[in-house]
């Protein structure tokens, strides 16, 4: 049997209960002290069902597994409070960590190995370069995706671009006069458009119509979109790319408007009986059943002229995606957006769909507060990229003497290894609905919780077994009888619990804290204990546990998007 942390544990304990094995294994915390065991099980939710104390079930649920032989398995089950605690038996825990590590089998993979899934994130729009902002949709998107693919799912990861919208229409118009436009322009241009449309009506007039006769077939305007969107995406991917994250599929918002595919869905809506013509000739959808917005319960889906509305391209694309029979299907929006994803969930319920799963995420803001496109009040991702690299140089070269793991010479793009995995963590480590604020000093330090602490404990452990041959049986395993050996065994054998959780909410603040917390554990070890200065058993089985413990932190880095540098 996989012996790992929570496994056995729910396995017994749904053999005397009713609770579904996974319910329980949900349920399952580490108790708070060393005293206290190593998983424990609460009973008060029970209390109430089975009008009874918390700590009596869990004396009953003892006693039930005492007597169907769960001594053999534990070596003491407890009860302390309402809760039921459980003691692992070490040298049973210790062999199979042995295979486990031996055997690179902390995640089980079977369970999800070529199921599909579709990822759906960024989507910026192609009008400018992404700020910061818009890139922590980037960062949780491209994290999910490595996540699911590093489970075993057959991942397609989509963007969606937005080329036939109002923003790419302004930009039309603002270079309809000029010869070559470079993508570093966009931004300037579409702001002092934007300023521009405050103090003249009638611009807003011929951008509609120019929606308008791009809708309508007229090639001449449906070039000159396809010609702004080209040099924005490309230049987004170009940006996107260099910090490692990449897309599949390209979808254009058009596609559905020249195909028709607009005009089907409206007619499938119209048979729903939700679908209405408003007094200014607006296709709206009703959605007032779901109670999504009391004030407000309507979507808007065309414009009085008839052209389509982004929701309603929406609608067509989701469809689209959903035919393709992805078991998850994942879209990562705004929390400005959460609203609009359950619009169109329950518009996509309403044609017999189910709707993606949404990720919401709260802003990146400055100190003068939330970035804006519009106004140009924002940070770039590629100047913060490009800012953090030569801070991280600086960083390098500064405490290179102080904090090197050895004198052999560094790789080149260890700078950009540091730069782009600070900003990756210091975004990631925040819960989803927490906003963020990006420091690059405090990011690019090797003490305290940041990828770069994360990155200097793996290469000082990979530094440590250069040359070893990390040949441990099993029978070493047993010296492994420091109390914080046994920590660091149960915190490895969490790794699993740890992202099949992230794997439902995509809130990564669990896995960042995992990485931070074994890496500290890591210290705390190589301080207390001899390892290399060892012999015997004893430094044969450390030495296997910090492979073990440098394998752990290179999978979660990679998870997160963060490369994992031999030496620094």
């Amino acid at each position: 049997m996989k012996y790992l942390l929570f496994d056995i544990v729910s396995i017994e304990l749904a053999k005397v209960t009713t609770i579904p094995i996974e319910d329980i294994y949900g349920s399952l915390e580490q108790p708070p002290g060393f005293e206290m065991g190593d998983v424990a099980f609460p009973c008060f939710s029970l209390a109430k069902a089975l009008k009874k104390a918390p700590g009596a079930i869990a004396e009953d649920m003892r006693g039930k597994l005492l007597k169907q032989g769960a001594s053999s398995l534990f070596a003491d089950i407890k009860v302390i409070g309402g809760y039921l605690n459980f003691f692992l038996m070490k040298t049973r825990v210790l062999e199979q960590l042995h295979h486990i590590i031996k055997n690179n089998l902390l995640v089980d993979f079977t369970g999800f190995t070529g199921k599909k899934a579709t990822i759906e994130h960024t989507s910026v729009n192609p009008n400018a370069s992404p700020h910061i902002g818009r890139a922590r949709n980037a960062l949780i998107g491209d994290a999910s995706v490595r996540l699911l693919r590093y489970l075993g799912y057959d991942v397609t990861v989509h963007y969606f671009i937005n080329d036939i919208g109002k923003q790419v229409a302004l930009l039309v118009y603002c270079i309809k006069d000029r010869g070559k436009v470079s993508f570093s322009e966009l931004l300037s241009l579409y702001v002092a458009a934007n300023e521009e449309l405050k103090s003249s009506p009638a611009l807003e007039g011929e951008v509609f119509d120019l929606l308008n006769r791009m809708e309508n077939g007229d090639k001449e305007v449906f070039d000159s979109f396809s010609r702004i969107v080209d040099i924005c995406v490309e230049g987004q991917m170009a940006i996107f790319n260099e910090f490692g994250i990449y897309y599949d599929v390209y979808d254009r918002e058009s596609q559905y408007v020249m195909s028709g595919k607009t005009d089907v869905v409206l007619a499938l809506l119209k048979e729903t009986g939700r679908l209405f013509e408003d007094a200014d000739g607006r296709f709206i959808l009703n959605l007032e059943e779901f109670k999504l917005n009391s004030e407000n319960p309507y979507l808007p889906l065309t414009r009085k002229d008839k052209t389509s509305l982004y929701p309603l391209r929406d609608i067509c694309y989701n469809i689209d995606k959903l035919k393709g029979g992805a078991l998850r299907n994942i879209v990562v929006l705004g929390e400005d957006q959460r609203l609009y994803g359950r619009q169109i969930n329950a518009a996509l319920s309403l044609l017999g769909y189910e709707g993606p799963q949404l990720i919401n995420y709260s802003f990146v803001t400055l100190p003068e507060g939330k970035m804006t496109t519009r106004g140009g009040q924002v940070v770039l991702l590629e100047d913060l990229m490009r800012d953090t690299v030569s801070y991280a140089e600086t960083t390098i070269s500064e405490h290179r003497n102080e904090y090197a793991v050895d004198d052999l010479p560094l790789d080149s793009d260890l700078p950009k290894q540091l730069a782009y995995g600070a900003i990756k963590y210091s975004i990631l480590k925040y819960g989803n609905d927490k906003n963020v604020l990006f420091d690059k000093e405090k990011a690019v330090n090797l003490k305290g919780d940041t990828s770069v602490y994360i990155q200097y404990s793996y290469a000082r452990i990979r530094s440590m077994l250069r040359g070893e041959s990390l040949d441990a049986g099993e029978e070493d395993m047993a010296a492994l009888a420091h109390p914080l050996e046994w920590e660091i065994v149960k915190k490895l054998l969490l790794f699993e619990q740890v992202l099949n959780s992230v794997a439902q909410s995509f809130n990564f603040v669990s896995l960042c804290g995992y990485l931070y917390d074994l890496c500290q554990l890591f210290a705390r070890w190589y301080q207390e204990c001899r390892i290399k200065q060892a012999e015997g058993s004893i430094r044969s089985a450390r030495l296997f546990l910090a492979s073990g413990i440098a394998n752990v932190i290179k999978d979660g880095l990679n998870i997160l998007g963060i490369d994992a540098p031999e030496r620094i």
